[in-house]
């Protein structure tokens, strides 16, 4: 049995990990499952979700580690040229990919690109709008990482990729199009790099949820970040709900 986890608000907040995240990974991988991390949190590299999970206790295998940011680079082609608004794990990404990038802080003239890229952007601000919207008026495509309108962290909500996403649309007068959970790019990756998915647990219902559905597995939901204890309707419905992801596995494996 695989399953796969969303991070922020799931396994962790900010840099401290959620009470009992750990022996809820290792109580998984006990009882024979594999267990995936998959993050919209385009900001960190792949080597800095590694090295957090070992630092919090949850040494993950590389392959069993995935992110928007992996998604939004399948939407390009090598030989392209991209404007960035996030951090180094989109560029990472991008790289690899044999994408070039340029961000707005480089300095000098942008250029001619095919895309802009939106992610986690903490730098954000009006030049970096500015720029953005210059490219997309001249013809690049606008592509997130996610529409996720908010981050949870121990300080409590904050502006999420969305919001500086929906701020680029916005001023380029375009339509993105959205790489993490639970679009199209996303259910790709899983499929290719994972295959059979099982559970997704999360903490919000219209991106883990969603794309539990999409990928024909149940939704466990806790409520240890964005969703509320005391929540109404959801769309969809959790198929397994509990207060953390610990009492979810131990509801679960029985």
């Amino acid at each position: 049995m695989t399953w796969l986890l969303d991070c922020d608000g799931v396994v962790w907040l900010s840099e401290q990990a959620i009470a009992g995240a750990p022996e809820a990974l290792a109580s998984l991988r006990a009882s024979g499952s594999r267990v995936v991390l998959l993050t919209n949190n385009s900001y960190p590299r792949r080597s800095d979700h590694l090295a957090k999970l070992e630092r919090l206790g949850m040494p993950t295998d590389p392959a069993d580690v995935l992110s928007s940011a992996m998604a939004a680079a399948l939407l390009l082609e090598a030989g392209e040229r991209a404007l960035v608004l996030g951090g180094p794990g989109i560029i990472e990404e991008l790289t690899a990919r044999g994408v070039a990038t340029v961000t707005p802080g480089a300095g000098g003239e942008i250029g001619p690109v095919d895309a802009v890229v939106v992610g986690m952007d903490p730098s954000f601000d009006f030049s970096s709008l500015a720029a953005a919207a210059t490219a997309l008026h001249a013809g690049a495509r606008l592509i997130g990482t996610n529409d996720d309108p908010t981050f949870p962290t121990p300080a409590g909500v904050l502006p999420g990729a969305g919001s500086v996403l929906a701020a680029v649309a916005r001023a380029g007068e375009v339509t993105p199009t959205i790489a993490g959970k639970p679009y199209p790019p996303t259910v790709g990756l899983v499929r290719e790099r994972i295959g059979e998915v099982e559970i997704v647990v999360g903490d919000r219902a219209s991106t883990d949820g969603m794309l539990a559905r999409r990928l024909d597995a149940r939704f466990g939901l806790v409520l240890t970040g964005i969703t509320p204890a005391g929540h109404g309707h959801l769309d969809p419905e959790p198929d397994l709900e509990a207060s953390d992801l610990l009492a979810l596995v131990r509801a679960e494996l029985g």
